[in-house]
């Protein structure tokens, strides 16, 4: 059965930032609304102070109302099932914090007294009224979040980016501008990365500023369909907040050689002419994509020892001079790009030992020709290689 609010409840809600409502169609209620954003200032208190809020009589203020609200969004199971999809830290389960008394009927003054603070005007509302407006509009777009429903779609996403992190294809750098906020970059705020999957029209606001409705993805499972400038704002607020690079910042290679240019090696693209069964039943398809400093030719020389090369001599069918990039960046890029072909083959070496080769992938000459010019012109970041269809598309 529905429990029926009291007069004193809906007080003492409204104390905890919550308030009873019913609900508008095809949306949460403000009472949710609020409910949420009471939850996420819990999580941001966790998040900074590395502790649940206690019921210290020598603690915060703040930090004992967090406790006090904890203690009833745990207590009432509407609260805790709205708010449970959003629990990352587990703040929901187990016991109360601590000794707090549990007597649900007590009105405003009561709460206050329990927290320390006088039923005086002046410290009710300081109490209430503690956040500033640009603090509520955070908190109302926090409140927006809801779970996403595809979020399998995006988790490779995320993965990917890590990975580039990892490797340092990608870097995090301080947010700066607004013209940063662009449909397919990467951000961190409020220690989550995010993901801008959608930006709508662009309009102007009543000072001229412009903004759009973002759909912006967040690597806990969540999304919200916030405002251009609400990113904006929550970026700036978080002294953590940074945008996460494109993988590749410019182009890489250039047609003509500059006298303070410095040569970085050079990619290369090799046939192998291994009798193995799977490389001999797609010979045009096994290609080796390599990134060396050396003199390429050099390199492959002894191929037929090497278990790099699959044990066989290869065929040399393209090279690709490097200026001024990291070498080691690259060959990450590239094999990224084709990470969802990569061969897997096992050999044996000269002593009868397995190993598995790697550099080797299924994929068509032309395709890795098509995905260096991408590289030069700087537009590799926006493709990814579909093996269903053998050509590179455009990234979600």
């Amino acid at each position: 059965m529905a429990r029926t609010f009291t007069d004193e409840d809906d007080a003492l809600l409204a104390q905890l930032g919550v308030e009873v409502e019913t609900k508008r169609p095809g949306g949460r209620t403000a009472r949710e609304e609020r409910i949420l954003a009471g939850f996420e200032e819990v999580q941001r208190f966790v998040d900074e102070k590395g502790h649940m809020p206690r019921h210290s009589e020598d603690g915060d203020i703040f930090e004992r109302l967090y406790a006090v609200r904890l203690d009833r969004l745990r207590d009432q199971a509407e609260c805790r099932e709205l708010c449970l999809p959003l629990d990352r830290q587990g703040l929901l389960a187990g016991p109360a914090p601590g000794p707090a008394a549990q007597d649900e009927d007590l009105d405003d003054d009561a709460l206050l007294a329990e927290l320390g603070v006088g039923s005086d005007v002046s410290a009710i509302t300081q109490l209430r009224h503690v956040r500033s407006s640009a603090e509520r509009k955070a908190a109302e777009d926090v409140a927006n979040r809801e779970a996403c429903a595809d979020s399998a779609t995006f988790k490779p996403l995320f993965a990917q980016v890590q990975r580039d992190l990892d490797s340092g294809v990608r870097e995090t750098r301080p947010f700066e501008l607004k013209a940063e906020i662009e449909k397919g970059r990467f951000f961190i705020v409020g220690g989550q990365k995010a993901y801008v999957a959608e930006k709508g029209e662009v309009t102007l606001t009543d000072q001229g500023r412009t903004d759009a409705r973002l759909r912006v993805i967040f690597d806990n499972g969540t999304e919200s369909n916030m405002l251009m400038r609400s990113l904006q704002r929550a970026l700036n607020k978080d002294e953590a907040g940074r945008r996460i690079t494109d993988p590749v910042a410019g182009p890489l290679f250039s047609e003509q050689v500059e006298k303070d240019d410095q040569a970085s090696g050079t990619i290369y693209v090799l046939r192998s002419k291994s009798d193995h069964p799977m490389v001999a039943a797609n010979r045009e398809l096994v290609h080796k994509i390599g990134v060396t400093s050396n003199d390429v030719n050099r390199r492959i020389r002894g191929a037929r020892l090497q278990t790099t090369y699959l044990m066989a001599d290869v065929e040399l069918l393209a090279t690709y001079k490097l200026y001024n990039i990291s070498r080691s960046k690259l060959e990450a890029l590239i094999h990224r790009i084709f990470g969802s072909v990569r061969l897997d083959i096992q050999i044996q070496d000269r002593f009868g030992r397995p190993v598995i080769p790697e550099e080797w992938f299924m994929v068509p000459f032309f395709i890795i020709d098509e995905a260096v010019e991408k590289i030069k012109d700087g537009t590799i970041t926006n493709y990814v290689y579909d093996p269903q269809a053998a050509r590179l598309v455009e990234r979600l």
